[in-house]
């Protein structure tokens, strides 16, 4: 399994822990909704460090649960 893939599904958990829907998190992340849905899509693009962190930080976590 990608490590892109594996962000996915970890972004996708933590989402749902937090109660948000896609739109939300995009909102709070400042970040794209269309690029999200790919995110946590079956062919993830490559995603930027300040992307994870913009990220994390939308949903109260260390960069590095999003990728472990």
């Amino acid at each position: 399994i990608s490590i892109r893939i594996k962000f996915g599904q970890r972004l996708r958990e933590w989402r749902a822990k937090r109660k948000l829907t896609q739109q939300q998190l995009a909102e709070k992340a400042d970040i794209e909704y269309k690029y999200l849905q790919r995110l946590e899509g079956k062919k993830p693009p490559a995603i930027k460090i300040d992307t994870i962190e913009k990220l994390a930080t939308a949903l109260k976590v260390e960069p590095s649960s999003l990728i472990e």
